[in-house]
C-alpha cells in the first residue's frame, strides 16, 4: 500500500513545499481583521464595517479546516524531535480548539447579524479578545516549530534521516 504514495522530497513531503503555513496565513489575517473591524464598527456604528468583519470571519472559519487538514498531514510527516513534539501537540490542540471557537463564533455572529446588523453584544467583543489571543498563541507556537526546531526544513530533515537527531 505504501508504494501507492508519492515519494517524499527533501522536506519530507509528498508535494513541493509546506501548504499549511500558506493557508494558515489567510486564517490569521482574516481572524485578526475581524477583530479590528468589530472594534471599528462598534466605535463608528457603520454597517459596512460589520459586514466586512462577518465575511472575514466566515472565510476564516472555512479556511481553518483546510489549514488543519494540511497541518495534520504535514505534522504526521514532520518527525518532530525533543521538545518539538510537545510544542507540536500544543499547536495541534489549540488549532482544533480555535476551529471550534471560530465555528461557534461564526454561528453566533450570524444570529446577531440577523437581529441587528449594526450592533454587537458586549460578550462578543470579549470573545474577539479570546479569538485574537488564541491566534497569537498559534502564531507563536507555529513560529517556534519552523524557526527554532526547523520542522520540514532541509537541514533538519537530513539530520533526522541520518539519525543525528532523534
Amino acid at each position: 500500500m505504501l508504494e501507492l504514495l508519492p515519494p517524499l522530497n527533501d522536506k519530507n513531503l509528498p508535494w513541493l513545499d509546506v501548504i499549511h503555513p500558506i493557508v494558515v496565513h489567510f486564517v490569521i489575517a482574516m481572524a485578526l481583521i475581524t477583530v479590528v473591524f468589530d472594534l471599528l464598527g462598534v466605535i463608528t456604528r457603520r454597517r459596512n464595517l460589520f459586514e466586512v468583519s462577518f465575511w472575514n470571519l466566515l472565510v476564516a472559519t472555512i479556511a481553518i479546516f483546510v489549514a488543519i487538514i494540511f497541518g495534520q498531514i504535514e505534522a504526521g510527516l514532520a518527525s518532530p524531535y525533543g521538545a518539538a513534539r510537545d510544542i507540536l501537540n500544543y499547536h495541534s490542540t489549540i488549532g482544533w480548539s480555535l476551529a471550534g471557537v471560530l465555528g461557534l463564533f461564526t454561528g453566533w455572529r450570524y444570529v446577531v447579524r440577523q437581529k441587528d446588523p449594526t450592533r454587537l453584544p458586549a460578550g462578543f467583543l470579549v470573545l474577539d479578545g479570546v479569538l485574537a489571543t488564541l491566534v497569537f498563541c498559534q502564531v507563536y507556537l507555529g513560529d517556534m516549530l519552523v524557526w527554532i526546531y526547523g520542522l520540514h526544513t532541509v537541514p533538519v530533515v537530513d539530520a533526522i534521516r541520518s539519525g543525528a537527531v532523534s
